[in-house]
Parts: structure tokens; sequence; C-alpha cells
């Protein structure tokens, strides 16, 4: 019966009465399925992210299971996380795996250069990351060193992580505690390399992936091989590497990375609290920029020589501002307004979801726009967490083409479409929408006109404030509401607060 409810509601429109703003959904225009692993995840060495805020170690007082802290893991179980990233970043490039293998007590004790000259135990490695992986269910997608690492060292850690036969390496893992391989089912050689990872020429860094990637094999089924490419301003570099004749051989795609500044300033890149409404409008201004940069990217796959299968990869992006002193790299308060830029991107990438193969969200725990942030035992869920929550019914769901006349936020020389929705039909016959009210001070009123007996269920989460934020002192400020609502071929109203995301499933009897 699910599956008829299309043909019961063949466009929802969803006017917003002041603006007279008609939202269409075209299930007649479906756009693709989106890959479950558009919601990925991040994990790098960076700032308290592995250390505390996922691995304590068997012997600590915070309760844990296998080192692993167990309120972190059973928070970010409930997301079904379908990829992770590890390890890095920038930390990719200077680390060496044999370092995190064997005994805790016998592992080499580095300092983590790319990241503020932090210690690095090395308690969390091979063993410690696929093992989490799996018992969360992820795919993962590793990041081998090519900076500072050799071909050779790589295709000992592939052989060490994935054979099943007889071999030294094989067999080291095996008394490491590991008897069965692992998958793995991502593979980026390099990172950043025109940047943290060797600032390389794309035509250097072509020669030099094609080289890895010819040699290196898994001792099964190979992975994905993921090159990597530009951020949002020198795309140009991309463009160069896909000149090389083997690359379409040789790689199944490539990435990009895009993050978010406030202010769009390197060196002051804005405030996580206390920021003004018109800082909230950069910020959206400049998130929403990530269209361009995927459109532009899309133009040099399809000029390029790569076939119609290769994939983009977001595998770096979120938001990105300034860390206070005294706290640990790269951590930052996560607000309604992170929320609410992951809500927008998320819509973004399901409206390119014939293209989009993977996206990872910079990062999971205590970094950037973490899901999750903890200090000692204490552990507290951000809006984000939330948004990726609620947006859980979009992975393995078919989007679809969506029109709206939005109306426009303003303020002082910004403008945008204060509006941003998403739908799809998923893997139950049901219609999903998500809703986003990026506009920092009005709400918006919309009507969903149905057509026959529909139960409508869903949740909203908005913020009070415009740095609306969940605290150690105040863990359940903002969490998200439900919404039930039933029509009979009527319409449906409907308040979207200021600052806010909706998500609704609408589900025919």
């Amino acid at each position: 019966m699910k599956s008829m409810l299309f043909s019961a509601i063949m466009a929802v429109s969803l006017p917003v009465a002041a603006a007279q703003t008609k939202i269409d959904i075209h299930t007649d225009k479906p756009i693709g399925t989106i890959q479950p692993e558009i919601y990925g995840q991040f994990l790098e060495h960076v700032g308290t992210q592995v250390y505390d805020g996922i691995w304590v170690g068997h012997e600590s007082d915070i309760p844990n299971t296998d080192g692993i802290r167990n309120d972190v893991f059973e928070a970010l179980s409930v997301l079904d996380i379908p990829v992770i990233r590890w390890p890095g970043g920038c930390y990719a490039d200077l680390y060496h795996w044999k370092d995190g293998i064997g005994a805790q007590s016998e592992r080499k004790k580095r300092v983590n250069m790319a990241w503020g000259g932090t210690a690095e135990p090395n308690g969390f490695g091979t063993h410690e990351f696929f093992n989490f992986a799996e018992k969360l269910g992820a795919k993962t997608y590793l990041n081998v060193n090519l900076a500072s690492g050799t071909v050779n060292e790589a295709s000992d850690w592939l052989e060490y992580i994935t054979f099943d036969g007889e071999s030294d390496l094989a067999n080291l893992r095996r008394t490491n505690g590991r008897d069965k391989p692992w998958t793995i089912d991502y593979l980026s050689i390099g990172n950043e390399t025109w940047g943290c990872g060797g600032h390389m020429r794309a035509t250097a860094y072509a020669d030099q992936y094609a080289q890895w990637a010819t040699i290196l094999k898994t001792g099964g089924e190979q992975p994905t091989r993921i090159i990597s490419g530009s951020h949002q301003d020198n795309i140009d570099y991309s463009a160069e590497i896909l000149t090389h004749p083997n690359m379409s051989d040789l790689s199944e795609g490539i990435s990009l990375h895009y993050y978010t500044l406030p202010t769009d300033d390197w060196d002051d890149k804005g405030a996580a609290l206390g920021f003004s409404e018109l800082e909230w409008a950069s910020t959206i201004k400049n998130t929403l920029k990530m269209e361009a940069a995927v459109s532009d990217f899309l133009k040099v796959l399809d000029a390029s020589q790569v076939d119609g299968d290769f994939g983009l990869y977001v595998d770096e992006w979120g938001m990105w501002v300034n860390t206070e002193d005294g706290d640990p790299s790269l951590h930052q308060q996560n607000t309604i307004r992170d929320g609410v830029v992951a809500a927008l991107n998320l819509n973004l990438f399901h409206d390119h979801a014939d293209r989009i193969a993977m996206t990872n969200i910079a990062q999971m725990v205590n970094v950037l726009q973490a899901m999750i942030l903890t200090d000692g035992p204490e552990m507290v869920l951000t809006p984000t967490y939330y948004v990726y929550k609620m947006y859980r019914p979009f992975q393995g769901a078919e989007s679809y083409a969506v029109s709206m006349n939005s109306p426009i936020y303003e303020k002082e020389g910004i403008a945008f479409d204060a509006l941003s929705v998403s739908a799809a039909h998923n893997e139950n016959g049901d219609i999903v929408i998500a809703l986003v009210n990026a506009d920092p001070s009005t709400s918006h009123d919309i009507e969903i006109p149905v057509v026959g007996d529909v139960t409508i269920t869903g949740q909203q989460l908005y913020g009070a404030e415009l740095d609306a934020h969940n605290s150690f002192e105040e863990p359940d400020a903002i969490q998200p509401k439900s919404l039930k609502l039933k029509a009979k071929g009527g319409d449906v109203d409907l308040t979207l607060p200021a600052r806010s995301v909706t998500v609704l499933t609408l589900e025919k009897h």
C-alpha cells in the first residue's frame, strides 16, 4: 500500500503563505539513489578526537569496551554510519602504520607535528580502527601515506590488513590478535597534495598516484580508489590531474574539500559563539557556495576522459571557526548554525545524488563540526548530530527534483533563499521531506496539500538564539521536537521556525 503514495501525491506543494512560496516535488523526475556513503564520517588524529573522544584505553575509569568509550560508541551507532575515513587528513601523510600495531606497551610514542605538536601514543592503530568500524557496521576508507611514506610501506600495510593466506605480514596480524583479514572498501593515495600533502604540482602527483595505484593491491576485493583532488578554489588542479592518460583505469573517483568559514578569512574565520546576525548571514552565503563548487567540479569530470561511473567524493566538508585559546587543536562549539549548515549541504548532496558517491563531514568527535563533544567522562550530542539522526531515512532513498520560489533573506548586502527542501522516496515506500529555514530571524508558514488518508510524522530542530547549543552544563538545551499530523484529503499547516531543520515522513494508509 505504501508504494501507492506516489499515485496519491504526484506533486507535493509547500507554499509559505506570506511569501507565496510554492514547492513542487517532481516524482516523475528521479535524480538518483542517495548513496548511504553521503552520510560518511571523518576520523583524524587531531586534538582530542581519537584520544579521550573515542579511545580511552582498557584501563580507563570511563566505561569502555576494548578501549573504546561506550557512551560515544552507542551514540554513533544510532546514526547508521555508512563509512569512516581514517587516519587523515594531513595526519595521514605523517602516519607510519607499524607504529600502531602490537602490544600497547611496546608501541612507539610519536609527536603529531601536523596538528600542534601534541603527543601521539599510537594506542589507536590499525586493529583499533578496523574493529571499531566493523562493530559500527561501517565501511572503511583508508588514506595511505604518500608524502613521507613509501609505496612498499603502503603495500605492506594493505597485505597486513587484507591477506588471508600465509605470509609474514598476515601471520603478524594473527599474532597481534586478528585471524581473518579486514576489508578496505575505499582507498585514497595521498591527501591534499597541493598543500599539506607535499605542495606537489598536479602533474607530479598524477604520475606518483599512477605508480602507486598500479602497485598497490589488496588480498581480497579491490577497494574503490580515490584521487586526492582539489579544494573549492583550485579545481583546475583536479582538471590537470585527470589529463593523465591512465587515470580512468587506475581510479574510480576524485575528492573535493570544501570548508564553510563564516568570515571567508582563514586568518580570522569567525567565532563559534556570540556571533552577530550578519555573521550568521555570511556563514549561510558561504556554505551555499558549495553548489557552485560541486557544479564546477562536475563540469571538469564531464570534460575529462573518465567514464560515467567515475564518482565525486566530497571527503572533507563542514564548518571551520576559530579555536579558543587553550582549547585542543580544531576544537569548536557546535550550535544550531552548524545544524542548519549541515542540513543545507545534505540537501545539496541529495540534489546531485546521481554524481556524488560519498561525503565525509569533518569531523566525528571533538574536532571542527563534530557530532559529539566529550570532556573526560562527560559527553554531549550536538545539533549536527541530531540533523544526521533526523536525516537517516534519506540513506538509500530515491531523490526527486524539487522546484520552488523561496522567500529571500537579506541583510546588509547579503541575500539568499531562506528555504531549502529535499524530497525522496524511501525503501518503505514513503515520501521523506527535509525542510531548512536558514532565515535567522523570521519563521515561515507552509501548507502541505495531500490526497487521501496520510499520516505525517517527523521532527523539528531549532534554536531559541543564534548560537543555541548543548553544553556539558545543559546537555539537552536543544533537541528535536516530535511532530505528528494527520490529513484526509486536506491541507496541513506547519510553521518552520527561524533557524530550523524539519524532516517529515508522509505515509499513506
